[in-house]
Parts: structure tokens; C-alpha cells; sequence
């Protein structure tokens, strides 16, 4: 496979940063990289202008890093609470899981997380307190105070009156 080395000059997912230096594929470097302006060729002429792309890095970064800070101050207030629909006997319909409690800061606080920035082992099945980690980058964690409680799932049971109501 032939390979060049290309500079970024933006952050690429999956590739780099600005002022990378990076091996791609030359077809990807011929036919995306260069013509989008998402990157230039690494000659000497070039590397020495990357001292301008790493101060715009380290910016951006820094700025970031300022935003991840804010955000977790913000988190740490937070107290959600989410309801576990569950049926007669308390049993669990369903689970807590990262789409929810994501979902659950959105409406609750107006904090808009990622659902993959959520740590959580396994889906919450039961009630209880619980201290969820969200990771946000930069070795940034935030805990928000999580409560759930228990449903009944009361339109099932109207139904169910209903039924027997109409035999």
C-alpha cells in the first residue's frame, strides 16, 4: 500500500489533531484530505509552518477544557430523578440505561450530554440512589445524583378494569 504523510490542519475523528503529522493512504490524502483543505502535504516547507497550527490547537483545547470545567461544576448540582415503570408485585419493566438518564439532564436541567459519555456497568433495574459518572474529556469527570422510583404501570391496569368491566 502506498502511503504519504500529510499535515492536518483541522481535527479529523479517528486521525488527529491540528498540526499532525500523519501516514494516510495516498488515495485518501489525493482525493479527501487535500482537495476538502482538511490537510496539506508534510515537506520541510510545510513542517516548519506548524507552529502556527499547534497554537491554534492549544487554544481550542484550552477552551475545551474551560467548557469541560463549567459543565461539570453544572452536573454536580444537578439531582435527577427518573421513574422505573414496574408492574404488580414491583417488578421491572424495562431499564435505567444512558439514553435515559441523558435524556432525564435534557428535560430535568437543560444539559445536553452525549449518551456515551455516561459511565454506568450495567442498566439500572432497580430503586434506589444511585451516583452516575459522566466523563467529559480531558480527564474532567462529573457525578450526578441519581434517583430512581418506582411506577406502577396504572394504564395497564385501567385497561385490564375495563375488560373485565365489559364481560
Amino acid at each position: 500500500m502506498a502511503t504519504t504523510q500529510v499535515i492536518l490542519k483541522e481535527r479529523i475523528k479517528g486521525l488527529g489533531a491540528e498540526a499532525d503529522v500523519v501516514k494516510v493512504k495516498r488515495g485518501f490524502a489525493r482525493n479527501f484530505l487535500l482537495p476538502q483543505g482538511k490537510a496539506y502535504e508534510a515537506t520541510k516547507g510545510n513542517l516548519r509552518h506548524t507552529e502556527r497550527l499547534k497554537a491554534v490547537r492549544a487554544e481550542r483545547e484550552a477552551a475545551e477544557m474551560a467548557e469541560a470545567t463549567k459543565l461539570a461544576a453544572k452536573i454536580k448540582k444537578v439531582k435527577l430523578k427518573l421513574v422505573l415503570a414496574t408492574g404488580q408485585g414491583g417488578k421491572a419493566f424495562g431499564a435505567i440505561t444512558t439514553m435515559d438518564i441523558a435524556k432525564g439532564l435534557q428535560e430535568q436541567s437543560g444539559i445536553e450530554i452525549d449518551r456515551h459519555q455516561i459511565v454506568l456497568e450495567r442498566p439500572i433495574k432497580n430503586t434506589g440512589s444511585f451516583d452516575v459518572e459522566i466523563k467529559l474529556g480531558y480527564d474532567i469527570t462529573a457525578e450526578v445524583k441519581l434517583t430512581v422510583t418506582a411506577s406502577s404501570d396504572k394504564a395497564a391496569e385501567e385497561e385490564a378494569a375495563e375488560e373485565k368491566a365489559a364481560e
